[in-house]
């Protein structure tokens, strides 16, 4: 999907504006959610025939100019073959519609999708914390060269970084961390008609590391598992030998292969409402709850496993849509020994069922244009409803794929976890201004949550009680290149529990005996901010910000070129106090600024809210922590010249961002 698709998919997952497919007229067809599909070629002409004579495979030399006899009798002798066919099927009349013209053109492929090449520093994530006794509130990892063996052999294990001159302890000389990555997507469309295609989503060496699969690197499998070195050849005896790049494979050099299909799914226009199935791209509003995270610079996706019809009133822009969801099945009965067939699940009470409702008003693109540019107001939104159970699961260390199926039923535990989920989206337009909101409520509740190693049932039950909001509002001026903005987001907090992210391993521990489970986390694609809900934290959670920032284009033309800067402050804080490293509320500030470009190369420079041809950013942020990323009241370091409080220090980050988006 597409930037210039996700602001119409704004509805059930991909509930989008394929709802312009409704069910208002029977009679009129709507034209396709996204894209329409390009207007159908000229039929080809028939192979011209050889010369009596002609040897077979011989080549025949082309007409130098066009014969319009030949091309009329051509078109008229297709013609009359078509309707000997069709006469049955259509009457005697023997017409021949549109449809079968197109036999020789269809289907149109389409080509969507970007290339991206990023390059990073990060400065003191670590916000100069100490690995050793005080780890329990690290967010952030040093360096791994902080410790190190010397060609004496002498080992240097640094313990602490910031105001400390403890020999023993050290002082970190280096705290940043560098590295650039690249990925190139595809999203390849087959329009086999104007009601009938199929969409998918393909990854090229997505996220790639750049250097870090060179030649001479090689793993195998391990006899204890996982993978471990397969040793060095003689031509690359050690890394620094290496003289090129290979492609990556997983468990040989990476963790992913160099392809990875994505999506894909089918969509098929009735009279009455669009029908979806497949593995799909699952967007709704802001996207703090699910985000298909199709933008040119994003990291995370929400995908769904899903069978989905939307109809509704395309004169009232008002539809409906309901969904079968298929989000874990658990094992299957595919084997290592017989890889082709058909595999299915093993166990029908493992699999966990959703079903999704939604209502939503959402205007069509060129109707919404209209009513703006008159300075009309325009209103969008809607209702997406979600149920989500599950009864039982294998949640043991054992429970791989590989695992038999006696091994893997000898560890189905009974937990019993249901939700409800409801998600509110909500915007308002004028010429100037947009206002969206978007608020989610999760009401749940878990039997057995806890990782058992044997099936008995232990009834020990779970609330889930979870709240999260999103706002933006944005002002724009002098000919829309000056844009004021003001959002602002909410992370329901947990007062049982420390730590804003969880550890891995299962649920948070719980330090009280409150078994309600309330900390609500963002999508982590849902971006704020450059370093700590970004990088540090990974995505919202626990906490709520506020952020106003500027934009302005110092340059821009109609084809879609300009030149312009972004300015924003973002001030959090801790739901929970408790939750926070410091066991404060005020977690930092952080500035974030960027300069960007983008050229007029591309289709997509039409619309100037889409990214098309390069685009290009430099991006420079710097948090200043504050007392709830610091370490609790009265921790101390010890140095040799006394005892010292224990301190952190900002972060920094600086992005360069090169892409092209076609």
């Amino acid at each position: 999907m597409t930037p210039r698709r996700s602001a119409i998919f704004l509805a059930v997952v991909p509930a989008l504006a394929f709802a312009s497919k409704g069910a208002q007229a029977q009679t009129e067809p709507a034209p396709a959610p996204t894209t329409t599909a390009p207007a159908p070629a000229a039929p080809a002409p028939e192979p011209a025939k050889a010369p009596a004579g002609a040897e077979k495979g011989a080549l025949i030399p082309a007409e130098s100019t066009p014969d319009k006899t030949k091309d009329a009798a051509t078109l008229k002798g297709q013609g009359d073959a078509a309707p000997a066919a069709a006469k049955d099927a259509k009457g005697s009349s023997g017409q021949v519609f549109s449809d079968e013209w197109w036999t020789h053109t269809r289907p149109l492929i389409e080509f969507h999708g970007f290339f991206r090449t990023r390059g990073e520093v990060f400065h003191n994530f670590s916000l100069g914390r100490i690995d050793g006794s005080l780890s329990k509130a690290n967010l952030f990892p040093r360096p791994a060269h902080d410790s190190y063996t010397d060609l004496e052999n002498q080992p240097h294990v640094l313990t602490g970084c910031g105001p400390t001159d403890n020999p023993a302890a050290g002082v970190c000389e280096d705290k940043t961390h560098a590295s650039a990555n690249l990925r190139f997507r595809i999203d390849p469309e087959i329009h086999l008609s104007d009601n009938l295609r199929i969409m998918s989503q393909i990854d090229f060496l997505d996220n790639l590391v750049l250097g870090s699969t060179p030649e001479g690197y090689i793993n195998q499998p391990g006899n204890s598992g996982g993978y471990e070195s397969a040793g060095r050849g003689g031509y690359v005896p050690i890394r620094s030998f290496s003289t090129s790049q290979v492609p990556p494979v997983a468990g040989i050099n990476s963790y992913s292969n160099s392809v990875a299909v994505k999506r894909v799914w089918a969509e098929f226009n009735t009279p009455v409402g669009q029908l979806r199935f497949g593995r799909m791209p699952n967007q709704w509003g802001l996207g703090i709850l699910v985000n298909s995270g199709d933008k040119i610079d994003s990291d995370y996706q929400s995908h769904a496993d899903r069978i989905l019809f939307v109809t509704g009133s395309k004169a009232l822009d008002l539809y409906a849509g309901a969904a079968w969801d298929f989000p874990n099945s658990g094992k299957t009965s595919q084997s290592l020994f017989d890889q082709q067939g058909q595999p299915y699940n093993i166990s029908q009470y493992e699999n966990t069922h959703q079903w999704v409702l939604t209502v939503f008003r959402r205007m069509r693109p060129e109707v919404m244009k209209a009513r703006l540019a008159k300075g009309d107001v325009v209103v969008n939104g809607g209702l997406w409803g979600v149920y989500r159970q599950q009864l039982f699961a294998n949640e043991t260390n054992g429970a791989s794929i590989s695992a038999s199926q006696g091994t893997y039923r000898d560890g189905l535990v009974r937990i019993g976890a249901k939700a409800f989920i409801t998600d509110g989206w909500f915007q308002v337009l004028t010429k100037r201004l947009r206002w969206e909101t978007e608020l989610v409520y999760i009401h749940g509740s878990i039997e057995n949550p806890v990782r058992v190693s044997t099936p008995e049932y232990q009834k020990d039950d779970y609330k889930v009680r979870q709240l999260g909001a999103a706002t933006e509002l944005e002002y724009r001026a002098l000919n829309d290149d000056l844009k004021l903005r003001f959002y602002s987001g909410y992370a329901s907090g947990d007062q049982g529990v420390e730590g804003l992210a969880p550890a891995s391993g299962g649920l948070q521990a719980r330090g009280t005996n409150d078994r309600t489970i309330s900390t609500y986390r963002f999508h982590p694609d849902y971006r704020v901010d450059l370093i700590l809900f970004r990088n540090i934290l990974t995505r919202v959670q626990g906490v709520y910000y506020f952020k106003p920032g500027v934009e302005y284009d110092f340059t821009k033309s109609l084809d879609g070129e300009k030149f312009g800067g972004r300015a924003e402050v973002i001030y959090s804080r801790a739901s929970s106090p408790v939750q926070a490293p410091g066991n404060k509320a005020d977690l930092g500030i952080e500035l974030d600024l960027t300069l960007y470009y983008q050229s007029r190369d591309g289709s997509l420079n039409n619309d100037p809210s889409k990214v098309g041809g390069f685009y290009g950013m430099l991006q420079y942020g710097v948090l200043f922590p504050l007392g709830g990323l610091g370490y609790p009241t009265g921790t101390t370091i010890s140095g040799s010249t006394g005892i010292a409080p224990a301190e952190i220090s900002s972060a920094q980050i600086v992005r360069l961002f090169l892409g092209v988006a076609y």
